[in-house]
């Protein structure tokens, strides 16, 4: 009987883990074709590969729950074999080249299995159990560039020859000079001040994102390490050039900022390439990095296992979110820890229209969409269990109140059946009123240039008050968007100028004298709805009035049916070379 039990599990391990080699390689299929989409300027395909990719995973949960149900009989659960199932997995994936992925995809299929009384270190990998510390791949994780041996000039042209691309330089004489020029401002001021260290270190993945494709690395020269990014763009003309340097752990950190679509990075051992960027931007958790790169589920594990460990060491409360109040979600946030929590409410006062499903449904569209640096990730949790202790008692009243339907109590827990998480930011109009002038300028700057990037990308927000949109980086960074309840696509929108009124009376009138449509938009009312401070107004058509014509608008929208895909560049335009 205990052999025939010992098989079993180990005959369900190894079910798994063939569920997640099948959805690896498929992952790392599209991803690889990132490469032939840049070379052939296929944009479209890029984006629908990216919208792709993001849903390969739970298809393949569900693949293996089919393939578990169909040879075993798995119910009521067993602990005896779910504990000899999970053994057995450890020692399958002891010499894998993505253990931690392969632990994620175990959790995956055992939650959907069984009920979350069972979700114990037991039988799911509540912490890892294998080390991805020095796992070795015939492909390397970097490789090394000396220039004192192979040159400077020389060293920069290897590692831009070395991107291998099927497309020659437009001019790689120029881009080698425009990158040693910005490099030398940062790593040392003359090439003789080189020491006898110098290298550089270079990911030997490309990352492709949108229309880019980017080599990363750092440069070490003595005691200082300069991370970088090197741009790569199609010239459209059947070659490539170097658009840019990103110099510096700043600039690259808003290139990996959570309101980007993920990278497209093809390497087999993804955690080598999470321990080099770490290397890169240290601030930044593995979570973010594992999300950047395309492994959002590692990146929700991730985040949930250091979530219960600052759970553990801290005892502030949980309390409603800085900022007005929405209407269709409860947000909440543990002020020791930069997120918001999301609870959509049970019912939507007016003049909200919208329903549950539609919610979830514009929360989807932002995870598959291209959020051109101005929409916020997303992680999403089912079951989520919380300390009632740690709620303060008006949050917990409130939550009872309005979101009754989406929480319950077991012991001690409040159990969410479904949670949004997001990165907390100051919301933007308690930052418009806490600035000076020359902040405002910068804020109302911010506030326009991502509605315009919104809209390039095929996003209308719906709701453009600037309590739907945050500022990253305590109040110094960007201007992101983060509220989606009435989000849809640019092109379900149906811009209009309000028409002239035939009688002077038609405009003293409560009601417009004109006929409104479900999808109508009118920019001209923006100004009036969005501003009630002159001062703020007066800032924001200095740098946008033209978001107040709706020919704005329409000329979006026939870009985008024409199929122009604008470039929205995650780096400021002054970086970017003369060609």
């Amino acid at each position: 009987m205990q052999a025939m039990a010992k098989g079993q599990s180990a005959q369900i391990a190894d079910t798994i883990l063939n569920g997640f080699n099948r959805h690896f390689t498929i992952f790392s299929k599209i991803t690889r074709g990132a490469r032939e989409r840049f070379e052939n300027e296929d944009w479209h395909a890029e984006r629908e590969a990216a919208r792709e990719r993001i849903m390969f995973y739970d298809i393949r949960v569900k693949d293996s729950l089919r393939d578990l149900q169909k040879r075993f009989t798995l119910e009521p659960f067993d602990s005896q074999l779910w504990f000899a199932v999970k053994r057995e997995y450890v020692l399958l994936i002891a010499n894998h080249l993505q253990p931690e992925l392969a632990e994620t995809f175990y959790n995956s299929v055992f939650c959907a299995l069984f009920h979350r009384d069972y979700l114990g270190n037991d039988y799911i990998f509540v912490r890892s159990a294998v080390s991805t510390e020095f796992i070795d791949s015939e492909k390397p994780s970097y490789h090394v560039y000396y220039p004192a041996k192979r040159g400077f000039r020389a060293s920069i042209k290897q590692v831009l020859l070395d991107s291998g691309f099927n497309l020659p330089f437009e001019n790689i004489n120029r881009d080698v000079r425009n990158i040693i020029k910005a490099l030398t401002k940062h790593t040392f001021t003359r090439p003789r001040r080189a020491h006898l260290n110098f290298q550089f270190q270079i990911i030997s993945s490309v990352f492709f994102r949108n229309k880019a494709a980017y080599i990363v690395g750092r440069a070490i020269n003595s005691n200082q390490d300069t991370p970088f990014a090197i741009p790569l763009l199609h010239s459209g003309n059947g070659s490539i050039y170097a658009d840019a340097i990103i110099v510096g752990t700043q600039r690259l950190n808003r290139l990996f900022e959570f309101s980007y679509v993920y990278f497209m990075v093809d390497h087999p051992v993804p955690s080598s390439i999470v321990t080099f960027l770490r290397l890169l931007m240290p601030t930044r958790s593995k979570e973010s990095f594992y999300s950047a790169i395309g492994f959002h589920k590692q990146g929700k594990t991730v985040f949930y296992r250091d979530f219960l460990h600052h759970l553990k060491h801290s005892e502030d409360e949980l309390i409603f979110a800085p900022g007005i109040k929405g209407m269709v979600m409860a947000v909440f946030t543990l002020p020791s820890y930069p997120y918001v929590f999301k609870v959509i409410r049970d019912r939507f006062p007016p003049p909200k229209r919208t329903t549950r499903q539609q919610v979830v449904d514009t929360y989807r569209l932002v995870k598959m969409h291209d959020r051109v640096g101005r929409m916020s990730d997303v992680l999403e949790y089912s079951h989520v269990a919380l300390p009632q202790d740690r709620f303060a008692q008006d949050l917990l009243e409130e939550l009872y109140e309005t979101c009754a339907n989406s929480i319950s109590e077991e012991g001690d827990q409040i159990i969410i059946k479904h949670l949004y998480i997001e990165r907390r930011m100051t919301p933007l109009n308690l930052a418009v009123l806490q600035a000076d002038d020359r902040y405002l300028e910068r804020l109302m700057r911010g506030y326009g240039e991502a509605i315009k990037e919104l809209a390039a990308a095929n996003i209308f927000p719906g709701d453009l008050l600037m309590k739907n949109f945050g500022v990253t980086g305590q109040g110094q960074g960007r201007v992101v968007f983060y509220d989606y309840d009435e989000i849809c696509y640019l092109t379900e929108c149906n811009f209009r100028k309000i028409p002239e009124a035939l009688y002077p009376e038609d405009e003293m009138a409560s009601e417009p004298w004109y006929s409104i449509g479900a999808n109508d938009v009118f920019p001209e009312q923006f100004s009036t709805f969005l501003f009630a401070n002159n001062r703020v107004r007066q800032v924001f058509l200095k740098h946008h009035r033209e978001l107040l014509g709706a020919d704005f608008w329409i000329q979006k929208q026939e870009n985008i049916k024409a199929g122009i895909y604008e470039d929205v560049f995650p780096y400021p335009k002054k970086l970017r070379f003369h060609r």
